[in-house]
């Protein structure tokens, strides 16, 4: 009989599944050593977010087959060593899509007809109507950051209230989009300027990390409103907050603070036009219930021996080291690519220089795959179901084996319809080098914010760069410069000890010589 170790709490319903299963052990506010005592022999493990799944647990299982999330994030798990070990790692990701999207769809109600304003109000015995005169949805546009699974569950509730939604995604394609009636727009700043209603829908990265700031909430309509129910950090509270006292937006609703729970002083509290909720989006019990019963079904798939449906990860049991090495540069490369690339990434190809087995291959396309689009979306990517995703989005994929590679050599080109770069890298000391941008020679580790700059091979265009990096106070770790001739395009790798600032960006970007600057996070 399997033994199933739960050491955070999960609906009943989802117990009595497992229990049908095997031995169910419930370990709720157990300790690690309590923890350690039972993972030895089981063969299955629940968590939610509170246990951390530690990579010295993770060698304690022996017998253990699958760890099973019951939620989206897989944060709190280390799937490094769950793979090494070739354990499957299982999340529930759907399963709480429907109740943050209603929950978007209550706050936004909230701040159009000042719902919990008027409730104070009645309560404090006042009846004074002319207070709490609202706003209608219907003929509003929405604005979506993000059109994902929430995104899009969003939409659909945003039309029956006759809602013009139009959304921000440069990594969803235009069919999806034109299936669910939503506009989709190439820029930010267009659905800023356009939106009545903002509603932000992606993941934390350090792409989105602070993406809705001064400059953003001041292109915003001064009668719309600003709604978050994905992380805290991806607003700027101070400029919100700035931006809430002198009205450059008429309010905001937020479910997620950049640290929770916000401290007793926070200065959202004191503002009328903010409805403030404690991270309860998906909060609701019947994504609970799903939540659990869909890692109970995938735990049963492992059990039999069967494919489970949302596997987190593919154990590379069998793939030999040298392949893994491929994959893991691969994998840096094309997140480094596609951070670089302008446009929507439509087309991605991947050289080696050798000849693969096909599962080789198949495992080094995930890789690259996953490694181009785990940044930039609000849905979990990883090895397995990175093919999936690059396909729903139109991305086309490309295997070629290349005679100007040697062995260890990875080169990965990614493509819109406006761009295309090119990075091509090695591992050397388990450390991933770049050794060409765009067929410009480079010999560079990548580590840390790092700068790509274009720009025409002249005497002082190093040292203009250097002074402004200087200017604020900007650390130059490391730095390579790459030519084919001399006072011809050449480009510029900067790594530096902290990440620039947007106006020193800006800044250099202004310098004559320099065509182009792009800022990687490594």
């Amino acid at each position: 009989m399997a033994k199933i170790l739960v050491t955070d709490p999960i609906h009943e319903d989802a117990l009595r599944k497992l229990e049908e299963l095997g031995e169910v052990v419930v370990l709720e506010d157990a300790d690690e050593e309590e923890i350690r005592e039972h993972v030895r022999d089981a063969d299955a493990w629940v968590v939610r977010s509170g246990t951390r799944v530690t990579r010295e647990l993770i060698e304690e299982a022996k017998n253990l087959k699958v760890i099973a999330r019951a939620g989206v994030g897989v944060d709190n798990i280390d799937v490094k060593a769950a793979t090494e070990r070739g354990i499957i790692v299982v999340n529930a990701p759907e399963s709480s899509s429907i109740s943050v999207a209603e929950h978007t769809m209550g706050l936004i109600l909230a701040l159009a007809r000042k719902i919990p304003q008027a409730d104070r109000s009645v309560r404090r015995g006042e009846w004074d109507r002319k207070r709490f005169m609202g706003v209608e949805l219907a003929g509003k546009t929405l604005g979506l950051i993000g059109l994902g699974r929430i995104g899009q569950q969003v939409a659909k509730r945003a039309k029956a209230f006759e809602m013009e939604v139009i959304a921000y995604d440069p990594y969803i394609p235009k069919k999806v989009a034109e299936e669910l009636g939503v506009e989709l727009v190439d820029e930010l700043e267009e659905l800023l300027e356009r939106a009545d209603v903002v509603s932000i829908h992606v993941p934390l990265t350090e792409e989105t990390e602070g993406m809705i700031g001064e400059e953003e909430l001041k292109r915003m309509k001064s009668s719309a409103f600003l709604v978050n129910c994905a992380r805290g950090k991806i607003v700027d509270e101070e400029a919100l907050i700035k931006a809430l006292k002198e009205g450059w937006i008429a309010g905001a609703a937020l479910d997620v603070f950049a640290e929770e729970p916000p401290g007793e002083d926070h200065p959202l509290y004191e503002l009328d036009n903010v409805v403030l909720t404690p991270h309860i989006g998906g909060s609701t019990g019947e994504a609970q219930r799903a939540a659990g019963l869909i890692v109970a079904r995938e735990i049963e798939r492992v059990l039999k021996g069967e494919i489970p449906e949302n596997v987190v990860n593919l154990p590379l049991a069998g793939v030999p080291d040298d392949v893994r090495e491929l994959m893991e540069v691969g994998e840096r490369l094309a997140d480094a690519a596609a951070q670089v690339l302008e446009g929507r990434l439509r087309w991605v190809q991947v050289k080696v220089g050798g000849e693969l087995e096909d599962r080789e291959k198949e495992a080094l396309k995930r890789a690259v795959l996953k490694g181009c689009l785990d940044r930039v979306l609000t849905e979990p990517v990883t090895m397995v179901n990175a093919v999936d995703v690059a396909e729903r989005r139109g991305i086309e994929f490309e295997f070629t084996v290349s005679d100007e590679l040697e062995g260890g050599e990875v080169e990965v080109v990614v493509r819109s319809d406006e761009d295309e770069i090119s990075l091509r890298g090695e591992l050397v000391e388990d450390r991933v080098y770049l050794t060409s941008v765009n067929g410009y020679e480079v010999r560079f580790k990548l580590s840390g914010p790092t700068l790509f700059v274009w720009h025409v091979d002249r005497p002082g265009v190093i040292g203009e760069v250097g002074i402004i990096l200087g200017e604020h106070r900007v650390n130059v770790a490391a730095m390579e410069v790459g030519r084919r001739e001399r006072g011809g395009e050449a480009i510029m790798v900067i790594r530096t000890d902290e990440e620039p600032p947007e106006e020193c960006l800006r800044a250099i970007d202004e310098v004559e010589p320099v065509r182009r600057v792009e800022l990687v996070r490594c």
